[in-house]
């Protein structure tokens, strides 16, 4: 099982809540790299809809 930071954990929430508007306990269930893709495909998301939004998982 891979544990991450707190911060990173909270980061992940926070952006796919604000986004999808899904509840904590939706988030909480995905497996900590689907999270992670998420927040991927949301940043790519809005970088080819050319947002101006500064986004902490753009790579």
């Amino acid at each position: 099982m891979n544990l991450q930071p707190p911060r990173e954990l909270y980061r992940q929430l926070s952006f796919i809540s604000y986004y999808f508007h899904w509840g904590l306990g939706t988030i909480l269930e995905l497996p900590h790299l689907e999270r992670e893709r998420f927040c991927r495909e949301i940043s790519r998301i809005n970088r080819e809809a050319g947002s101006q939004e500064k986004n902490v998982f753009d790579a």
